[in-house]
């Protein structure tokens, strides 16, 4: 038996400079103001008669529009993107962000992200992607914008293109990165704060027009009312700061929505650095945007919630949760922390009967001390613990010394609380690194998952648990993927009830088949694997 190593350490750190790097591209520097408003009137979300439901957002705010769209388009009916890319790009990874979603150092593999999309929905993570078919989408790039490079919103039409939505794309300026407002105090080209910038266009015109098929010319912006409300009532947990979230969000309320009239709801998202709370920049956004312009005469209620910086290295510019910060590995699909919380005040301001409560959920992260994996001959003779997973990562597949890598993660499902029943359960492995495709090597392999009740052997990893029995073979499979997150498909019936609700519970990750020649995987170098187990 391998004696318990120390932790190493996981989380944002080893990404700082990245994160920091991101940041700094992502909206530098700081100036001006924003148009005339109504001065906010502090209140709770009311609700009103709302027909339709739309997302807009710029950069971070367009990735979060877009996934709001996706993950709920039962309510969404439509979506506008300014300056970003197609749904879930990041898949959980920072660096993926950066050269794939931004940049296109990376490739950012459009076709891998339509199939995880349709994954998701088959495993109702998201809703059904019929849903978007027709759905109205206008995705804006302006050619000087350096930041979220013009191929990166290409993909975003081509991506909502392959499930049948009728999207309108506007890359006709030489708009810098920023949101493109006729209020806009910066000329097009630039990219700066306060990211507003005047094209000589009114984008909000098309963009509505587009998504409502005619829109009315545009008021005054100040014959409504502006709401401040408190974010915290909306926050998963109670506490809107610990999702990278401000306390103040505000709605701007048209009179005649207030006065009982039929209307739209647009939820409109601001990029990094535009939230009220980053370093004094106020409701600059929530002015200049030209849509509250818009919401007086097209009876248009405009939901703007607020993301804020955090005080350590994981989000210090304020930006959406788009690539899977504070650990949120939801943050794309049904139970992304921020996901709920913008669909709270969604749900208030339509004055939605109380859901059914969600189901309970809880995420367990692997056991440090107790993961590992063990190599063998393909008929497990010559057991070994491997020794590269802190280097790697955990290795499955065939390796280049012949031998067939397993790897083994521990849980302590103690944690799901008492006296409930365990609904769903799935896994959340993340890749390293890896040569070769073993699920092509014999074609059609499948990476599986087995269930042990309790552990292998000991609970630390041993050279034994390569061949020891399983309480369940095959509970879970992880479909094939090369870089970023996986989602496997949701335990089976028998592995759910080999949940050892006493202590810990192991799961071993292997290829069915042995491949032919060298081809493996690392995963989880820098975070644990998750079990993410939900309950009622």
């Amino acid at each position: 038996m391998r004696s318990p190593r120390p932790a190493r350490h996981r989380g944002p750190r080893r990404f700082a400079a990245l994160l920091l790097c991101a940041a700094a591209t992502l909206f530098p520097t700081a100036v001006p103001a924003g148009a005339a408003a109504p001065p906010p009137v502090p209140g709770p979300l009311q609700p009103y008669d709302i027909g339709s439901v739309y997302s807009a957002g710029v950069s971070s705010g367009g990735y979060m529009a877009t996934q709001l769209h996706v993950a709920y388009s039962g309510t969404f009916d439509g979506s506008a993107s300014f300056a970003s890319g197609p749904y879930d790009c990041a898949r959980g990874a920072l660096p993926t962000a950066l050269n794939a979603c931004m940049d296109t150092t990376q490739s950012l593999q459009l076709g891998a992200l339509e199939q995880a999309t349709r994954d998701r929905s088959a495993q109702g993570l998201v809703d059904p992607v019929e849903n978007l078919a027709d759905d109205p989408v206008y995705v804006f790039s302006g050619s000087n914008d350096s930041t979220v490079k013009r191929p990166v919103a290409d993909a975003l039409a081509d991506y909502y293109g392959r499930f049948g939505a009728r999207v309108r794309y506007d890359r006709s300026t030489a708009a810098g990165h920023a949101w493109i407002t006729p209020l806009g105090p910066n000329s097009c080209t630039v990219t700066q704060s306060p990211y507003l910038n005047d094209c000589g266009t009114d984008a909000e015109g098309a963009l509505l027009g587009h998504l409502f098929g005619s829109v009315a010319a545009p008021g005054s912006g100040t014959a409504g009312s502006l709401i401040r409300f408190d974010q915290d009532a909306y926050a998963p947990g109670g506490s809107a700061a610990a999702l990278s979230m401000g306390k103040d969000g505000f709605a701007y309320v048209p009179a005649s929505c207030a006065g009982g009239a039929r209307c739209k709801l647009l939820v409109a998202l601001h990029g990094c650095k535009q939230g009220y709370a980053y370093q004094g920049f106020g409701t600059r956004f929530v002015e200049g945007a030209y849509l509250n312009e818009y919401a007086d005469t097209n009876a248009m209620i405009v939901l703007y919630p607020q993301a804020a910086p955090t005080a350590t290295l994981e989000n210090p510019n304020g930006c959406w949760n788009w690539w899977g910060y504070l650990g949120d590995t939801a943050y794309a699909r049904h139970g992304g922390k921020q996901i709920e919380a913008v669909m709270g005040m969604v749900r208030a301001l339509r004055g939605d009967a109380t859901p059914p409560p969600a189901p309970g959920r809880t995420v367990l992260a692997s056991t440090d001390s107790e993961d590992g994996y063990v190599k063998a001959a393909a008929d497990g003779s010559g057991a070994a613990v491997g020794t590269l997973e802190d280097v790697y990562g955990l290795a499955l597949g065939r390796g280049t010394d012949g031998k067939v890598n397993r790897s083994v993660v521990s849980f302590d499902t103690s944690r799901i609380p008492a006296g409930k029943e365990v609904t769903r359960a799935w896994l959340t492995v993340t890749r390293a690194g890896g040569a070769g495709d073993p699920w092509a090597s014999p074609a059609g392999n499948r990476l599986v998952a087995d269930v042990r009740t309790g552990c292998f052997g000991g609970c630390a990893v041993e050279p034994s648990d390569w061949s020891a029995a399983a309480s369940v073979a095959g509970g879970a499979e992880i479909a094939s993927f090369t870089s970023g997150s996986a989602v496997s498909t949701d335990l089976s019936a028998a592995a759910l009830a080999a949940l050892n609700r006493g202590g810990v519970t192991q799961l071993r990750l292997g290829f069915a088949s042995t491949p032919a020649g060298s081809a493996y995987l690392f995963v989880n170098r820098d975070a644990p694997v998750t079990l993410t187990v939900e309950y009622r």
